[in-house]
């Protein structure tokens, strides 16, 4: 029997691909990590929020040398109505090494990843498309790059959201329109000094900012904003679903909430210096393929739809990690073929992964079938205040008088069975 080139190859260079790469070249294993892109990073379209505690267990003290931005100590959410908008800010000192957040430019962050892989034993290549996997039966024994056939007793796909590979070959099925969304990114160059004036900031301070409400009517959809040293990343993620139904252009989104009030005048001198369309997981728990392994192969992070929106937080860089963590210690325990499945669910169910998963599952069919969400809410919500703080002549009448009266023209049950809904979904 013939030795494979390589013990594991990993396909895809993003979060999860060079984390599993570093962990299995930690345990020893050959491995080859390989990226389509001229560099890791470049066809990434992460919001660029990376929570800590992932990485700090991998990497101890990693802070210190890796490529952040700002470390989180704002957050807001704004509920978008029209002209205008609800928002909600928290603002904390920074948290802990092991809890906190950064933003990241993963134009920056994915390199440097890719690099602590390289220092760990893998040889890392990247400009390399994989045409297809090699396959035996059921077996996947490698993979085919320019006309040369590559051998590994498994192969990692980590392909990101659009699963090429893994759906040419039947391993994974084509996600549903209302289980993928396409995210729309802008990153925006700002002054520093303009940048922190304008968003409240100081030192390595950074603002993480959710949009939801009427970007489109009814539509199902979010924004979001994160400062970085001297930028702004922005972006819109919706449904797949929702924009076929709404039968609009996807961009269109993204230039209403850069024109909503709340928003024209934080992007003033700003300049576009990238901007990208990608897809993003947003089935949740009730979306991951029912076989994220099999004989000679297995799925990670995006690929395998690991990513959770929970409305005040968007979860994917994390759990990507997590799910790379998972199948480096399945690969470490070499098992033979399709035994290779149980241990990497094993891994997986005893993870944090899976309990944030299980958490949130009811949560995207939540927000897909309650529009009142995304239109009715937002609007109460503007309604009640605009009563409250435009003042005239007469006496207002009291707060309890108008959230009843504005509570029963959006009626009184339904709203119930929405916020108990919410309530059991978080």
């Amino acid at each position: 029997m013939n030795t494979p080139d390589f013990d594991v190859i990993v396909v895809g260079a993003g979060i999860a691909g060079s984390t599993c790469a570093l962990l299995c070249a930690r345990e020893g294993l050959s491995v080859l990590l390989l990226e389509r892109a001229p560099q890791p990073g470049a066809k990434n379209m992460s919001g660029g929020r990376i929570y800590s505690y992932a990485l700090e267990s991998i990497l101890p003290n990693f802070a210190l040398h890796a490529p952040l931005e700002r470390q989180i100590t704002q957050e807001k959410i704004s509920l978008l109505s029209g002209q205008s908008a609800t928002t909600f800010d928290y603002r904390h000192p920074a948290f802990s090494p092991a809890t906190t957040s950064y933003s990241v430019l993963r134009t920056r962050f994915d390199p440097w990843l890719m690099q602590q892989a390289e220092l760990a034993g893998a040889e890392c290549l990247t400009g390399i498309q994989v045409e297809q996997l090699l396959m035996e039966g059921d077996a996947v024994k490698g993979v085919m790059v320019d006309g040369e056939k590559l051998s590994a007793t498994t192969v990692v796909l980590a392909e990101g959201a659009n699963t090429v590979l893994a759906e040419r070959h039947g391993l994974l099925r084509k996600p549903a329109a209302h289980e993928i969304a396409i995210g729309m990114k802008e990153v925006l160059s700002l002054p520093q000094d303009v940048l922190e004036n304008r968003f409240s900031l100081e030192n390595n301070e950074g603002a993480a900012w959710l949009f939801s409400g009427e970007l489109h009517g009814a539509l199902p959809s979010g924004g979001f904003l994160y400062t970085n040293k001297n930028t702004l990343s922005l972006g819109v993620v919706c449904p797949l679903s929702a924009i076929k139904a709404g039968n609009i252009a996807a961009p269109t989104l993204l230039e209403n909430l850069k024109q909503h009030p709340l928003l024209r005048p934080l992007l003033k001198q700003t300049e576009l210096l990238e901007y990208a369309a990608h897809l993003v997981p947003e089935g949740g728990l009730r979306s991951v393929p029912k076989n994220l392994a099999g004989n000679g192969w297995l799925v990670i992070g995006d690929s395998a739809r690991f990513c959770v929106n929970t409305a005040l937080t968007i979860r994917g860089m994390d759990l990507a990690m997590l799910s790379a963590k998972a199948a480096a210690q399945a690969l470490a325990s070499q098992p033979s073929g399709k035994a290779l499945r149980d241990v990497y669910y094993q891994y997986l169910h005893t993870s944090a992964l899976w309990a944030v998963l299980t958490r949130y599952q009811h949560l995207p069919e939540l927000m897909l079938q309650t529009p009142a969400l995304f239109s009715a809410y937002p609007q109460l919500f503007a309604e009640v205040q605009r009563e409250h703080y435009e003042t005239g002549p007469l006496c207002p009448e009291h707060l309890a008088k108008r959230l009843w009266k504005h509570s029963r023209r959006q009626g009184v049950i339904p709203m119930m069975k929405d916020l108990l809904r919410g309530i059991k979904s978080l």
